[in-house]
């Protein structure tokens, strides 16, 4: 932990390392809360991994991480390509397995699809993108205190609210969106189909 804190500093801003560290806190605690084998804490401290790394690329330069892609055959979208910051958890991944020997194919991709997410993300998956949403000094978004609480009760019902408010403040700004995101989200609500609102956790 000590080696990927000493490069997190040197590499990243002062303010998404402090995000960085709040990502991790958090996925620990989810993985505490979700823990599927409670006399083994190493999922506990592979959480842990995945939220310190989700970000180690974030402030790489674009072109950089562009040039990384094409070096190692990483797959990039047209979408990614003209829009390359969204490469940064995909070069991130090679990053936590080249620098860091992270083999893990779990916390990789957790590292990989923590901006958009995917279908059927594995349990190590959702903590890390919930946790990036919700971590303690995320700037006050739309339901954020109600979708903290929604996250350690039921985290399928979280994921859904986070992919459905991020797709309506994207349409509401005219941001691009990858279209992951909106993939994942169908995958979502074809699975639950009731509506949740902020406040009611019932």
């Amino acid at each position: 932990m000590k080696k990927i804190k000493k490069y997190l500093k040197k590499h990243l801003t002062k303010e998404r390392y402090q995000h960085t560290l709040g990502v991790a806190y958090t996925a620990v605690a989810m993985a505490m809360r979700y823990n599927p084998d409670t006399d083994n804490s190493d999922f506990i401290k592979r959480a842990e991994i995945a939220g310190l790394l989700h970000d180690c690329a974030k402030c790489m330069d674009n072109d950089k991480k562009i040039k990384i892609c094409e070096k190692n055959n990483i797959p990039c979208s047209d979408f990614e390509g003209s829009h390359p910051y969204l490469l940064h958890g995909k070069v991130g991944a090679y990053i936590a397995q080249k620098k860091f020997n992270i083999q893990d194919e779990d916390i990789l991709q957790a590292i990989t699809w923590h901006t958009t997410g995917r279908p059927e993300m594995s349990l190590l998956e959702k903590i890390i993108f919930i946790a990036d949403y919700i971590e303690p000094s995320r700037n006050p978004i739309p339901e954020l205190d109600f979708i903290r609480q929604l996250a350690f009760i039921d985290i399928d019902k979280a994921m859904e609210k986070i992919l459905s408010n991020t797709l309506k403040f994207l349409e509401e700004k005219g941001n691009p969106m990858d279209k992951m995101t909106q993939i994942t989200y169908d995958s979502y609500v074809s699975v639950n189909t009731t509506t949740y609102k902020g406040g009611n956790l019932a």
